[in-house]
């Protein structure tokens, strides 16, 4: 949300970048507000979703019949699903363990998986009320992990997070799914990974440079790669939950005091108001909002 001189514009903004999101935490009289439960229910079951159909391999079958495939034998359906392979014992390696991740480990581990994870910024603990076990470096998370799950932020120290060293760190054909932020995965080293085996399969719902397309950029030519364009955000229930939520904060803003008031200002220690809301004059009042005052 952004206010003006005296807070009386507010504008709604959706899917904003970590970077013009840091941009404007640090801009005078702008309080930067988020939804951190915004669909992390639909994100985290996308996610599974991914983790499956790389282990079962859902989607190449399917082309496999598409293309008009014979499958009846046994040499026949181990050519046509060679790479499947049983979950339960395989090891997911979550990289940041904020909501999302959470929801993710609750519903990999009714799989069978064992979950493991890393977050250098949570607090010891949670691991055990969740029945999962906790690693303290990234090296050690890749190195165990049948599967590398991405579930943190994107910052300038982070950018091309899984690139050609990180990835000769992973185990030998691990899968690698990406549902957070784009720029955490170096595109072109996952390209080179697949092609190569290193990686055995892939799956991203969020890409460097979006809307995606195959046609642009390297990963037109990777082999055992699926792709979706950044929906794993999405239902109808999560996106009209983001509208009331964005809506309900808003409110706090008109109603309340910035940044004392807001709920889920993400720049409260940056926050310089212009001009407190006191010498703001109280008229003009909108019946919707209860009395509210505005300008």
């Amino acid at each position: 949300m952004l206010g003006s001189k005296r807070f009386h514009t507010y504008i709604l903004l959706n899917a904003l970048s970590s970077l013009k999101i840091g941009l404007l935490s640090s801009t005078p009289g702008i309080a930067v507000c988020n939804i951190p439960s915004a669909a992390v229910e639909e994100t985290a079951d996308s996610t599974l979703c991914h983790v499956l159909n790389l282990y079962r391999r859902n989607t190449w079958l399917y082309q496999a019949l598409r293309e008009g495939t014979r499958v009846q034998s046994v040499e026949q359906i181990r050519e046509v699903a060679s790479g499947a392979a049983r979950i339960r014992g395989e090891t997911l390696g979550l990289i940041g363990f904020g909501r999302t991740a959470q929801a993710v480990a609750v519903r990999a581990k009714a799989f069978g998986f064992n979950v493991i994870f890393y977050d250098p910024y949570l607090q010891d603990g949670i691991e055990r009320s969740l029945g999962v076990q906790r690693v303290y470096t990234l090296q050690d998370l890749l190195y165990q992990s049948d599967c590398v799950s991405l579930h943190c932020n994107l910052n300038e120290h982070n950018h091309h997070l899984i690139n050609d060293f990180t990835i000769k760190q992973m185990r030998q054909g691990a899968f690698l799914v990406n549902t957070a932020r784009g720029g955490l995965v170096d595109e072109k080293a996952l390209t080179q990974a697949l092609k190569e085996g290193r990686i055995r399969g892939a799956a991203l719902d969020v890409h460097e440079s979006e809307p995606f397309s195959f046609a642009q950029g390297p990963l037109k030519d990777a082999p055992n790669l699926i792709c979706t364009p950044h929906t794993a955000w999405y239902s109808e229930q999560a996106s009209l939950e983001m509208r009331e939520a964005a809506a309900t904060e808003i409110r706090r803003a008109i109603t309340g005091r910035i940044p004392e008031s807001l709920r889920n200002c993400v720049n409260k220690e940056f926050f310089i108001t212009t001009a407190p809301w006191s010498v703001i004059d109280q008229q003009a009042i909108h019946p919707e909002l209860n009395g509210a005052t505005y300008r």
